[in-house]
């Protein structure tokens, strides 16, 4: 049967057990969304609602690549919660890029505005690293000193990310633990050793010496799959990266 309103509508509610059950589950999800707590309620993790303090703690780190004639800024901002407390922690609020370069404005406001939105989002936003790390330039991409590969600028800003995640403490340690090291330091001296010059005249073309804070590896080397650095020897028959100890014999 059809029914006549003759007033405005000025408010309306769902009908039915059912729909009404729905609606304050939802609501129920969001309000735990905005402020979820431990057992003791005292913990506040972040999420999408919380508001932006009037002072962040911040990092800046300067990306100068071969493919531009400036440099690029990048600063992310970070949100300390639960502050003086055991439960204190730092989390990524936002991300600012800034260059003289005008060519990319448009990417680069869209792409911090989004991972801006991420990080306020919450959850585990490590996952940002991959994606970014995973774009390439269909030009190409180009090495950093050290002989590390970046494939595109955006790796570049993904790498960037992921050195402030890790020294935030969101991500773990890239180093190699005790025994890698010791692994990876004995296949590189006996590496040394089975190219080293017999005759004392002769140059040294199997150099191992390093650039700045940058190790560089033997004259000849590939790049190693895995961990993207110019490091990969034949060692024993077998292909060996000198820097993650990566081989292809297992």
């Amino acid at each position: 049967m059809a029914i006549k309103i003759n007033k405005p509508i000025v408010e309306y509610r769902l009908g039915g057990s059912a729909a009404v059950e729905e609606k304050k589950a939802k609501d129920a999800a969001a309000t735990a969304s905005a402020r979820e707590k431990s057992a003791d309620g005292k913990v506040v993790r972040m999420h999408e609602k919380l508001e932006r303090p009037n002072m962040l703690r911040g990092s800046t780190y300067k990306v100068k690549t071969p493919v531009s004639d400036h440099a690029m800024y990048v600063t992310i901002n970070d949100v300390v919660l639960n502050p003086g407390t055991e439960y204190e922690t730092q989390r990524p609020f936002e991300i600012f890029i800034n260059s003289k370069n005008l060519d990319h404005y448009q990417w680069i406001v869209a792409l911090t505005r989004i991972m801006s939105a991420v990080f306020r989002k919450g959850g585990d936003v490590t996952f940002l690293v991959d994606e970014l790390k995973a774009v390439f330039d269909p030009r190409g991409g180009y090495w950093q000193p050290g002989g590390k590969f970046m494939p595109s600028i955006i790796a570049e800003l993904g790498h960037i990310v992921e050195i402030h995640l890790r020294y935030i403490g969101m991500l773990p340690g890239e180093q190699l633990d005790e025994h890698q090291r010791k692994l990876v330091e004995a296949k590189r001296r006996a590496f040394e050793e089975s190219q080293k010059q017999t005759d004392a005249f002769a140059d040294d073309v199997h150099s191992t010496a390093s650039v700045g804070d940058e190790p560089s590896f033997p004259a000849g080397s590939q790049m190693c799959s895995k961990c993207s650095t110019v490091a990969l020897v034949m060692m024993d028959g077998c292909m060996t990266c000198l820097s993650c100890g990566d081989s292809k014999c297992g």
